[in-house]
């Protein structure tokens, strides 16, 4: 009898301990980590990285959702304007997730290396790159918004009632730029809980907003499509304030120093040359979407509107997976800059593993109860009919997703990213897009051959990610 209670004894001292050590792990990861990631145990630096980037994720994801909850109640046209131009403002996107891939390249590097200060360099030229960018985005994106609309497929009422939309959103397209760059320059040093609490400043602001300025709450005027367009460049705009403050006080892993915030062409050509890679292989999957949105477009309002609907449910699964990506791309650079490459290689799978476990799961009620998700935004029966057979058909593909996005971040992280730029040139280009068109309008299966030509270029995708990544060259790659 005492042998049994003293093993039950034991026995829950062992699950307090461990409910204890992983409320302190979480603890640790939220609050922000002091530890040297390139020497932690692989499976606890993941937990610290991966914890603060997939809330990161998930508030996006809920912003994601959200935004499109509210934008709905104006009706399909608004729905509609929202998708061509977020097809179009991916653009904008590529080239910020392209520079951030450039900025985790060179600064884990620098920090495996333990050079900060260098490290710091590199974070203000791709500041620097990235609001000269923006700069010349923003003057023809804001003058030309009713052009845009016309040219991307839109009705004329979408065109005069909704330009204000696209005219803002590229307008302000620099505090996007400036999140995903300075978020990168956080994570890839080691600080995700830094990048997490940015974006739910971001976001939090924005969804505050939001129902004040497109329905006109309490004093403010109702401004509709408009005031969510303000609502976003607000709220993203004071978190790049935001940003820039930890940046320069200095109680961080990476911190701009007078002598960091000079035009150094050297670093910056360094920069570009891994950018290209990057801001490639993003623009050709990006620009794939908005192909996809102009076949679709021919299908009418209802066919956007629905299939915006579906993606914007599928980002909120993704973004988070996308959030354990990137814990992956960290571990690489960090370790390759402490010369330990085969720990590099073993946090990429490890996190694969996980990552399509994660999306494996949501998968399963997103495929079974795609109809439940799309009521959730919107009553109109067309409308619900195409978002429920874009949901159900796209989250088919989910574990391909989850570890093709690891593979490809792994590479990216190498500084490889000439080889995803291939991989996405031949499966989104000459692939995915063929496929869509003569699925959809050829042989007339409408939105359902549009997303099923997206489960084909996805996995194809994966497969060759896995193949590139068990190559291994990328270990030997110098940035």
């Amino acid at each position: 009898m005492l042998g049994k209670i003293y093993k039950y004894l034991s026995l829950s001292s062992f699950r307090m301990l461990n409910i204890k050590s992983i409320y302190q792990d979480i603890k640790e990861a939220i609050g922000g980590s002091e530890r040297d990631f390139t020497s932690t145990k692989l499976g606890k630096a993941i937990f610290l990285l991966a914890v603060p980037m997939v809330l990161e994720m998930i508030m996006e994801s809920i912003f994601a959702v959200v935004d499109i909850f509210f934008v709905s109640r104006l009706g399909a046209d608004a729905v509609a304007t929202v998708g061509i131009t977020e097809s179009a403002m991916t653009i904008v996107y590529a080239i910020g997730v392209g520079l951030s891939v450039a900025t985790t390249a060179l600064v884990s590097r620098r920090i495996g290396e333990k050079k900060p200060k260098e490290a710091g360099v590199a974070a203000f030229q791709a500041i620097l790159v990235g609001v000269i960018i923006s700069g010349i985005i923003a003057v023809p994106g804001y003058f030309l918004a009713i052009p845009f609309l016309k040219v991307m497929g839109a009705n004329e009422n979408m065109a005069q009632n909704g330009f204000w939309y696209p005219a803002i959103m590229f307008g302000g397209n620099a505090v996007i730029m400036l999140l995903f760059i300075i978020n990168a320059v956080f994570r890839s040093s080691g600080d995700a809980a830094i990048s997490m609490r940015v974006i739910w400043v971001a976001n939090l602001i924005n969804l505050v907003l939001d129902p004040i300025l497109i329905f006109g709450l309490g004093p403010f005027p109702e401004m509709g499509l408009k005031g969510a367009a303000i609502a976003t460049n607000i709220g993203r705009g004071i978190a790049v304030i935001y940003q820039f403050y930890l940046l320069f006080r200095g109680k961080r892993r990476i911190k701009l120093y007078l002598s960091s915030i000079k035009l150094k062409p050297l670093v910056m050509l360094q920069l570009l040359k891994l950018s290209i890679g990057g801001i490639l292989q993003n623009l050709i999957a990006t620009s794939s979407w908005i192909l996809l949105v102009r076949i679709i477009a021919v299908l009418g309002a209802s066919a956007i509107a629905g299939y915006t609907i579906a993606i914007r449910i599928i980002i909120f699964a993704l973004l988070p997976a996308w959030g354990l990506s990137n814990a992956a791309a960290t571990l690489v650079g960090q370790n390759l800059g402490a010369k330990k490459p085969e720990r590099a290689e073993r946090s990429v799978w490890i996190t694969s593993y996980v990552n399509m476990a994660l999306l494996g799961f949501i998968g399963i009620f997103t495929t079974l109860f795609p109809e439940f998700f799309i009521r959730l935004f919107i009553d109109d029966p067309e409308v619900i009919k195409n978002g429920v057979l874009a949901l159900r058909i796209i989250s088919f593909g989910f574990l391909f997703y989850a570890t093709g996005m690891v593979m490809v971040q792994g590479l990216n992280g190498s500084g490889d990213t000439i080889t995803p730029t291939k991989i996405n040139f031949f499966c989104f280009w000459l692939l995915e897009i063929p496929l869509a068109y003569l699925f959809s309008i050829t042989l007339k299966m409408e939105i359902a051959g549009a997303c099923i030509a997206i489960v084909i270029a996805e996995s194809a995708l994966t497969l060759a990610g896995i193949y590139y990544f068990r190559k291994g060259k990328w270990k030997t790659k110098s940035v």
